[in-house]
């Protein structure tokens, strides 16, 4: 066998390359908050099935991390569930994609069914320690926070308002770590997304109302805060492109089905 290249196989070779790396990918890297993670994560399963040339990565941190990822081009696209954004976000193209409601969890053994939201803020306060105390059982309460920067904690905090978080509050880094928690503490409480609730915790009422899609969308219940896409100026033609999916029929009905609520 001839080990030597002839030059025309060696320009077929380097044409082939060429073209290869004309048809690479365009890459969007998505970051920010863990509770529209997962709901991101399936929009853009979705989309790459019917976009073959774009790859789009989705990592969580916290609404904090979104922001800051895309003011500094870390991520082209940032995900914050926050009721106000932060001053820095000015210089950020925020758009509206879905609204979710954030549920106060226990344990499914709890018999307490529901809070006013000034017991809930005593609870987080610190200042009500015992279940007895809201007519459920003689032990402690075990209280369970995000992390300082979580777009649900900061919203959470705004929405009820005179919040000094207890001292004693277990932290977790995510919606998903603090549903775990609740579910193998007979006594914890903590807060998540409504659309990550399942069976293996309990949502409370807040004054009387359920955490269900039908009194977000009535405006009824009132933990409910907006999850924003954060651009930095106005993006490419293919991150507008994206985020036109999620706002097309079928990206909002792929956030309801999972449990969010469309903005359209």
């Amino acid at each position: 066998m001839n080990k030597m290249l002839q030059p025309t196989t060696g320009a077929l070779l380097l044409a082939i390359v060429l073209t290869g790396c004309g048809r690479q990918k365009t890459s969007i890297t998505m970051a920010g908050s863990t509770a529209f993670q997962p709901f991101a994560e399936k929009l853009a399963e979705q989309y790459m099935i019917g976009h073959p040339d774009i790859s789009i990565t989705v990592q969580g941190g916290g609404s904090a991390v979104g922001i800051q990822s895309a003011l500094s081009g870390a991520a082209q696209i940032g995900m914050a569930d926050l009721v106000q954004l932060p001053p820095e976000a000015k210089d950020l193209t925020a758009v509206p994609v879905a609204r979710d409601g954030i549920a106060v969890v226990v344990n499914p053994a709890n018999t307490v069914a529901g809070l006013t939201m000034a017991q809930i803020r005593g609870i987080f306060n610190g200042t009500i320690r015992n279940w007895k105390d809201i007519g459920g059982a003689d032990a402690p309460i075990t209280v369970v926070s995000r992390e300082a920067g979580s777009g649900t904690r900061t919203s959470f905090e705004q929405i009820v308002g005179g919040i000094a978080l207890s001292k004693d509050a277990l932290i977790q880094d995510s919606n998903g770590t603090i549903r775990e928690t609740v579910a193998n503490d007979a006594n914890a409480v903590g807060y998540l997304s409504h659309g990550l609730l399942n069976e293996k915790i309990k949502a409370l009422q807040a004054d009387g109302r359920d955490c269900t899609t039908e009194a977000i969308m009535a405006g009824t219940y009132t933990l409910v805060r907006p999850i924003y896409l954060l651009v930095k100026g106005t993006g490419s033609e293919q991150i507008t492109a994206f985020i036109d999916y999620v706002l097309s029929p079928e990206g909002q009905q792929t956030i309801k089905s999972n449990g969010l609520i469309p903005v359209k």
